[in-house]
């Protein structure tokens, strides 16, 4: 396995294992749900763009169900959450900072994955974008809530903007370390930066904006 792929692969799991808390927490705290409630949702958050991701590309079957090691940290993950969810709670936001840095990994190795198969800059950015918001909006609607993609506007943004800087350093001819975590980190702090001042794209004229 090259250097690149190695980093991709890194990337993608602990983006997974990130979502998967996000998920399992979401369910402790929105939903009275039992342990495989709790972790069939952390696993649906974590593992729910990756396949859209790979469904787009035509890879079938998706790493997810090719590749042991995304279902076990996925898995993983929820039962992390699930028995430690007093604990976690207790940290200051969990659920918003896991949320974010999935977010940012997910955008990232998602334009990185479009752009190695052959697509273009504008659909690579497409679709990191969907990869980094699929999860959580399956997470969403199955915990019946309008999904956070549609009703906060630094949500979809800030993975659009991770996606778009992968790609950009791509095209450029800047790879490694630096470039990856350098594009992660533009989504995680535009991410957290929404979340802090609660700031929201403008809405329809006469509704109120954040």
């Amino acid at each position: 396995m090259s250097g690149g792929a190695l980093l991709l692969l890194v990337l993608d799991l602990v983006g997974t294992f990130a979502f998967a808390l996000n998920g399992a927490l979401t369910a402790v705290r929105a939903a009275d749900l039992d342990i495989v409630g709790v972790v069939t949702l952390g696993m649906i958050t974590a593992l729910g763009g990756g396949i859209i991701r790979d469904v787009l590309l035509g890879s079938l079957p998706p790493t997810t169900f090719s590749d042991w090691r995304y279902l076990a940290v996925a898995a993983g993950g929820g039962l992390i959450a699930f028995f430690l969810a007093r604990r976690l709670e207790a940290l200051t936001t969990p659920i918003e900072v896991l949320d974010a840095l999935g977010l940012s990994l997910f955008a990232v190795t998602g334009a990185t994955v479009g752009l190695a198969t052959g697509l273009g800059a504008v659909q690579a950015v497409i679709l990191g974008t969907i990869t980094a918001v699929g999860g959580g909006t399956l997470r969403d609607v199955l915990v019946r809530r309008v999904p956070t993609v549609l009703s906060s506007g630094l949500y979809a943004v800030p993975a659009l903007l991770g996606a778009a800087a992968a790609t950009v350093t791509a095209r450029l001819g800047v790879y490694g370390v630096v470039a990856t975590f350098g594009s992660a980190t533009v989504c995680f702090v535009v991410r957290m930066l929404g979340v802090r001042y609660e700031l929201n794209a403008p809405r329809p004229p006469g509704r109120r904006n954040s």
